[in-house]
């Protein structure tokens, strides 16, 4: 099968002509970076209300070009023509720390990867994690409640992380675990930084730091994960064999596996918050989604992975909270040859992007946008007319997210251990703003109290 290295042409980008797209250089150097950084949703809507819905900016050192609409993102997710790289795309940002991970491989190198890996995603493994989360978030949630008061962000960012730790590595909390969520948390920190080189004491070193310290941990574990029985993730891929007998080099399981480990621990910590946060605003559909759970019956509030499918209120709510606040809030590709989209020449060598953050906030495709409405996903909301590509939090097409099913598991998971257990309580009269860049999270942590149902 193909290795995991970088087989495409990854030089520096040749000057790419883009006056034919309407926009602006910004600032010399620097662009538009600061005035993005500063707030991307009022910089997106100025350049859209000027340039129309297809605009080129200077953002991180770089011109490129961004397309909004449910038509654009198919264009670029679908990518019918097969010319529109995601590993030069996502490359600026995480092939330093990140490198052969499955958004940085293309056409059929990614399709045989994927296929090897589909394997640790099958209803067997995907059983013995959801056993793993019944087992330990029900002693983390519990501490929650005895604490009462905290800023809910950074409690399920460590759930997250050590919930992360212990289905893909099979870990328990402790010293060797905390050393690796803080060189993961080191390097997710260091990919999004404006300073891109590991100059000592910088972000970026720290990440650098931080994939060096994994990558050591993982190739000293891997004979003897390929011999054992255990169930965690780790352990699946270094087994994982297509039906033709391939299977990954060691290389490519560090590299897969500390991808995965990024992807899974950001988008449960991100969504899982705006849903405690609109749960608190919306205390109807807390009431919804508690009486949905209770219905189980489950015994010490374990799901039995049979059940997973019987909470479709609180997977609408979910889906809602990826919505309103979608972890990855934009997806870039740069074109390996001329294209064509709505009229416009788009040359060889262009950084493109979509918006996931502006599709899922867009009132021309959803009534009151800024409004909690679970029920925008169910039957009878919509959710079968909508243009498919106006929801996108997961991506689509080749690069769909291959963890999609264990975010969802993970999330009602936490559900069904928090709401028959505890109210979620908001101070009064609160509200909070959530920053887009570099990562979908509120800006005060959002304070929490958890009050214990009688």
């Amino acid at each position: 099968m193909p290795d995991g290295t970088v087989t495409s042409n990854d030089k520096a980008q040749k000057p790419v002509h883009l006056k034919n797209i309407p926009g602006e250089k910004g600032w010399p150097i620097f662009g538009h970076t600061f005035e993005m950084l500063k707030n991307p949703e009022a910089f997106s809507q100025r350049m859209q209300a000027k340039y129309g819905p297809i605009y080129r900016s200077n953002v991180f050192f770089r011109e490129s070009v961004t397309m909004y609409g449910p038509d654009a993102n198919e264009f670029l997710l679908m990518d019918k023509e097969k010319c529109l790289s995601s590993e030069l795309g996502w490359a600026p940002y995480l092939k330093r720390l990140f490198p052969r991970g499955l958004m940085l491989m293309d056409f059929d190198n990614h399709k045989a990867h994927r296929h090897i890996m589909t394997v640790a995603f099958k209803t067997g493994p995907m059983k013995g994690y959801l056993e793993r989360l019944n087992d330990t978030i029900p002693e983390r949630i519990k501490a929650w409640g005895d604490k009462g008061s905290f800023k809910f962000y950074p409690a399920v960012k460590k759930l997250s992380l050590d919930m992360a730790t212990t289905v893909f590595l099979g870990l328990k909390p402790g010293k060797e675990s905390a050393q690796i969520n803080k060189a993961l948390t080191d390097m997710v920190s260091a990919s999004v930084g404006i300073v891109r080189v590991p100059i000592p004491g910088t972000i970026m070193w720290k990440g650098v730091k931080g994939r060096q310290f994994i990558v050591e941990y993982l190739s000293g574990q891997i004979e003897s994960r390929r011999a054992s029985k255990a169930t965690d993730l780790f352990t699946q891929l270094c087994q994982a064999q297509s039906e033709d007998g391939a299977s990954f080099t060691d290389q490519e399981i560090i590299d897969h596996m500390i991808f995965l480990w990024m992807a899974a621990h950001d988008t449960i910590t991100s969504s899982v918050t705006t849903l405690v946060y609109e749960l608190g605003r919306n205390k109807d559909w807390q009431e919804k989604l508690r009486a949905e759970i209770k219905e189980l019956g489950l015994n010490n509030g374990r799901i039995p992975y049979e059940l997973l499918n019987k909470l479709p209120l609180t997977e609408y709510a979910f889906k809602e909270a990826l919505r309103l606040n979608p972890p990855v809030p934009a997806m870039p590709r740069r074109t390996k040859k001329d294209v064509e989209f709505a009229g416009h020449h788009i040359p060889e060598g262009t950084i493109l992007s979509i918006s996931t953050v502006a599709t899922h906030r867009n009132d021309a495709l959803w009534d009151t946008p800024r409004a909690f409405d679970p029920m925008r996903f169910s039957p009878e909301g919509g959710v079968k007319s909508r243009h498919k590509f106006a929801w996108i939090p997961f991506g689509g097409g080749a690069h769909m997210c291959i963890g999609l099913h264990f975010a969802y598991m993970q999330a009602k998971v936490i559900m069904a251990q928090l709401l028959p257990h505890y109210s979620i309580e908001l101070p009064e009269g609160y509200s909070t703003k959530f920053q887009i860049l570099p990562l979908i999270k509120p800006v005060d942590g959002l304070p929490v109290t958890l009050k214990a149902i009688g």
